[in-house]
């Protein structure tokens, strides 16, 4: 033990003493659910997701991400639109806009950190307040059906920041079933195809 952190076996002996971080658990009990309760979103529950999401890895630590919380039933109404209709997008409480501050990927990546990196990064981020919505109690669903610019404009994006993922956030009015996956026999190759 260096620096008073646990090692790994102490980590895990700590962590179930505490009632545990279940991550597989939290991993296999979300789901995408697209029907919310009327109940508010707390505050705090929101700075906590935006927390877990500003703890995502990025390329370089070039940190791309911005997040546009919505509460608005105006602006979430256009988001619903620029989304295609999806419509229980403005139903839910809270809507997180993710984002990508295209510059910052491109600054030490050019071409590619702009095109690619900076997409890794916010669905890294993306990923990490779905998760923590689920170990709080709250549904999320990644909705990345949306035209763009209508997006942008919405939240008034500035010209550098391209919109990634719409997240809205709420209490579950819905328990959908585990969906089929594929067997990890038939995604998983060694060495080579």
């Amino acid at each position: 033990m260096e620096c008073g952190v646990p090692d790994r076996n102490g980590l895990k002996k700590l962590m179930r003493m505490n009632g545990g971080l279940d991550v597989f658990g939290v991993i296999k009990e979300r789901r995408s659910i697209r029907v919310y309760t009327d109940e508010k979103v707390s505050e705090k529950d929101v700075e906590q997701l935006i927390e877990a999401a500003r703890w995502a890895p990025s390329a370089g630590n070039s940190q791309p991400c911005e997040f546009v919380v919505v509460k608005d039933m105006d602006i979430k109404r256009k988001l619903s639109d620029a989304a295609l209709n999806q419509t229980f997008i403005e139903k839910a409480p809270v809507v997180i806009v993710v984002c990508a501050d295209v510059t910052r990927s491109s600054r030490g990546y050019g071409n590619r950190g702009e095109k690619l990196y900076s997409i890794q990064d916010t669905a890294a981020a993306t990923e990490n307040i779905l998760l923590a919505a689920q170990e709080l109690g709250l549904a999320t669903c990644w909705v990345g059906a949306f035209r763009e610019k209508e997006v942008a404009k919405a939240v008034k994006a500035p010209k550098n920041v391209k919109p990634v993922a719409i997240v809205p956030v709420g209490y579950p009015d819905e328990r959908p079933v585990a969906p089929q996956k594929r067997s990890v026999n038939e995604i998983v190759h060694y060495e080579t195809f």
